[in-house]
């Protein structure tokens, strides 16, 4: 049996959530807009039942980084992933088969004799730190922020429609694009 590496997902009340997944092998599968707003209803989903806040993110062609802050201490970051991966990988799913796409075939692994499973997402939980220093959670912003532009995706953040970098700058039109995911912004007390 293979190791699997465990997360660890400690929740105190008032940290936020740095997160990020990557898709299968790290596969650029995100690259596709119709994709990812999708993913931006899957996450204001799992938002909304979760009852957790979108503080932050961006969507790269082959992982996603998400900040997040949890309204109520009893929910589960586990179960969150769960109901943001889940969902988006059957809609995925779906769409490939009736394109007869060779990506359901390629994007399926034999986990067992006798048991295989379509892997949009990289197996496990990804990355998860908490973070409620000021300076922690503005370098985050930073850090999610410009990862298109270090990659060479854009020159400058506000550049990359898939981030929240343009909120946070109050461009967005009532400060909110429809195609992207819900964002709260940072809680009252954050940077402070």
């Amino acid at each position: 049996m293979a190791h699997r590496k465990k997360v660890r997902h400690v929740h105190e009340p008032g940290h936020l959530h740095e997160l990020t997944f990557s898709c299968y092998r790290r596969l650029p599968l995100l690259t596709n807009d119709a994709w990812r707003e999708r993913l931006a209803r899957c996450l204001d989903e799992a938002n909304r039942e979760a009852e957790i806040e979108l503080v932050a993110f961006v969507f790269m062609p082959e992982h996603l980084h998400l900040l997040v802050h949890l309204t109520d201490p009893a929910r589960s970051i586990s179960r969150y992933l769960a109901r943001v991966k889940q969902p988006f990988s059957k809609q995925i799913k779906d769409i490939l088969i009736r394109h007869q796409s060779h990506l359901p075939r390629d994007l399926t692994v034999r986990e067992r004799p006798g048991k295989t499973c379509f892997r949009f997402w990289q197996e496990g939980s990804g990355f998860d730190r908490n973070l409620f220093s000021p300076v922690a959670i503005q370098a985050s912003l930073d850090y999610i922020h410009n990862n298109p532009v270090k990659r060479g995706l854009c020159q400058r953040a506000v550049d990359w429609k898939w981030s929240s970098a343009r909120f946070y700058l109050g461009d967005l039109p009532s400060r909110q694009d429809a195609s992207l995911p819900w964002v709260h912004g940072l809680p009252g007390d954050a940077l402070s």
